[in-house]
């Protein structure tokens, strides 16, 4: 699953590494060590332009809020929910399955969060003496240092109770979409604990590989066969993963100092 991620890059950054058109460079968005779900997040998309006077599909970089609210809900009640869509029903499921047709996008990325409960703090919980056992947060990233290109997927919304002309009378939300964890070697290892992804989690966010981000966001590609393929999990070993403080556990947490890597888990022996 994905449900905190990291986003420090500049927009400014994101429009040349994608090859954006459009983008209003009064929104802002200040950079995210600790994405949250119901937050606004940077993704780009290809839609045409509003009167703009032509069907062309402009790329776009857009603030979208984490958490997708389908077009056909009475309420945004459950968007915090709605923050990831398995890539194995997207074609299938109400809530995914039209934006997933025609409204793709891309949520830039330095790499997300996953958290893993130690053997020692198992061991607990299994005797009844701990609750809630505490768990050691890692960091996934690419290896190589690269942007994080997590495919996903948005939505518009009519908020039904604010008035026709507000600007909060329209939501646009998103969902990140995840697969399989890998479960070869990755890229960069630990020195000690996971040797790959599945052993932190069984799912991880479908990351996007720069030479299928046009075929991803093109608003022309409809057919369910096509569409699928676009799903398949990239060549594996592309990823590194390491521990970081327990501080990101807290939302209010926020800095680059997340991000720090630690010699080893803070959370006893994890494998």
């Amino acid at each position: 699953m994905c449900g905190r991620y990291a986003a420090s890059r500049r927009p400014e950054d994101l429009v040349g590494l994608f090859g954006v058109e459009k983008w209003e460079p009064e929104e802002t968005l200040a950079p995210d060590w600790n994405v949250a779900p119901t937050k606004e997040v940077w993704a780009v998309l290809e839609r045409p332009l509003k009167d703009a006077g032509s069907p062309r599909p402009v790329r776009q970089l857009r603030r979208l809020r984490w958490g997708l609210v389908p077009s056909w809900s009475k309420t945004s009640e459950g968007a915090a929910r709605m923050i990831n869509a398995r890539a194995e029903t997207l074609h299938e499921k109400p809530s995914f399955k039209r934006a997933f047709a025609s409204r793709r996008c891309i949520l830039p990325a330095d790499g997300y969060y996953e958290w893993v409960t130690g053997a020692d703090e198992r061991e607990l919980e299994v005797e009844g003496k701990r609750k809630r056992p505490r768990k050691q947060p890692y960091f996934v990233t690419p290896a190589d240092g690269s942007v994080f290109a997590m495919a996903g997927i948005y939505e518009f919304w009519r908020d039904p109770a604010a008035p026709g002309g507000s600007p909060a009378a329209w939501w646009v939300t998103c969902s990140v979409i995840t697969t399989e964890a890998e479960t070869g070697p990755l890229g960069v290892a630990p020195a000690e604990g996971p040797r790959s992804l599945a052993d932190i989690h069984p799912r991880m966010p479908l990351m996007l590989t720069g030479d299928r981000w046009d075929a991803w966001l093109d608003p022309a590609r409809t057919g369910e066969d096509e569409l699928r393929d676009l799903l398949a999990p990239p060549p594996g070993g592309l990823m590194r993963a390491y521990p970081v403080a327990t501080a990101v556990s807290n939302v209010r947490n926020n800095g680059p100092e997340l991000l720090t890597e630690l010699e080893g888990p803070e959370v006893g022996t994890l494998f």
